[in-house]
This record gives C-alpha cells, structure tokens and sequence, in this order.
C-alpha cells in the first residue's frame, strides 16, 4: 500500500489496537485497513495527491483545510474520534488534512470496499459522506449568516454533541483553528469567550477546557 509523503510515527495491525471509538453522528463505521499514528501538525494528505483511501479516527482529532491564494489557511472540517473522512467525487484531494494532536487512524483502500458484505459498508461510507455534507452546509451557512458570537456558540454546542462528556469539552484544536474554521480573527474567538464566560455562558478552566454552564444560553445564540 502507498501512502502521502507523511511519514507515520508507527504502523501496526488495525485488529490488535486498542482504540476504537464510537462516532456520535452516524453508527460505528469498522473499516479493514490498517492503524497509523501521526504527531502533532503532521500531514496526512495533501491537496492535489491522489485519492487512495479512507480514513477513521480512532482517537485524537484531524483538521482538514485548503490554502486560498493570498496565503490564508481555511479550516473546512475537524474530525473527531469515529469520524471517517478523506471521501472525494473525484481521483485527486481537494484539501489537505493534518492530525491537530497525536492521532490515531485506521486507513482503508477505495479500491478494497466495494462488494464488502453485501455492500453494507458502502452503505455506512455513503451515510457518513452525507452526514459531512450536512455539517459542511451548516458550516458555509454559519460563515455566511451568523455573527461572531452565534459563530462562536454554534461552534462551541456542535462540539459539546460530538466529543463533550456531560457538560465539558476539551478542545483539542487551538484559538487560531477555531478562528480559520470560523472566518474570525484569533482575537475575536478570544474575545467572544471571554465575554461568554463574563455572562455566565461558559467557564474556561484554561485555553483548553471548556465548561458549558448555560447550554440552552448557548443554543439561543445559535437560532
């Protein structure tokens, strides 16, 4: 199997890891590949490679983005533990993808799921490539439609339904991913933050961790 130039930190049997996790917006995908793990800010793919494979996260979290001509970086998507990505309509990547902390994936060939059990996983492949385009919609309308505060709030409530455990969230992305998904300056997440914290909204243990103190608050900023 061929991989992206990325080079991972180690490679091991997919069936003997110990991580599997469960996806929150769509059933357990089990994809038959192998387990990868990349470092912090290592490449995955890159844009204009060709589009070879799948990917599950299994634990940790990915970014995918473009870079536009002026040299900004756009955050489409992030996955998170049992999310599947890397799907394309076409045979080269339309973005790159980079794993946000030390990650572990499973990587499967295109080429090896069709006529998989009756078709069932491309069943499941084709439900998680709808749901993503759900979030992708959602994603354009927030940049397009909504403040900074309902951006931030949106953001801060589809996170806490994807990886939140109760009314906690680790991010594990930075101010600066937060700000290049949203279209905002790192100073205006800052800001919005603080001023959610000063509202009584949320409390932020440290730049990290995320207590939601107000859900419905939130939600109400996000209508």
């Amino acid at each position: 199997m061929q991989f992206s130039s990325s080079v991972a930190i180690a490679l091991e049997s997919a069936s003997h890891h110990p991580l599997e996790a469960s996806p929150t917006n769509v059933e357990d995908i089990r994809l038959i590949g192998i387990t990868m793990r990349y470092g912090r800010d290592q490449e995955i793919f890159g844009e204009g490679e060709g589009a070879n494979h799948v990917y599950k996260v299994l634990c940790g979290a990915v970014r995918g983005f473009r870079v536009l001509a002026d040299g900004r970086r756009q955050i489409s998507e992030f996955y998170l533990p049992g999310d599947v990505f890397g799907f394309e309509a076409g045979l080269e990547r339309r973005a790159s993808a980079e794993a946000l902390t030390d990650t572990t994936l499973v990587v499967a060939r295109r080429a090896g799921l069709s006529g998989e059990s009756d078709g069932e996983i491309e069943r499941s492949l084709w439900r998680a490539a709808v749901a993503e385009l759900r979030r992708s919609r959602d994603h354009v309308l927030t940049l397009g439609r909504r403040s900074a505060s309902e951006r931030v709030a949106t953001f801060l409530v589809d996170l806490a339904e994807r990886i939140g455990e109760g009314e906690s969230v680790e991010l594990p992305m930075s101010r600066q991913d937060i700000a290049d998904y949203l279209g905002l300056t790192i100073e205006t997440v800052s800001r919005t933050l603080t001023q959610f914290q000063v509202a009584g909204l949320i409390r932020l243990a440290n730049c990290r961790d995320v207590h939601i103190l107000r859900p419905q608050g939130l939600e109400e900023l996000c209508d």
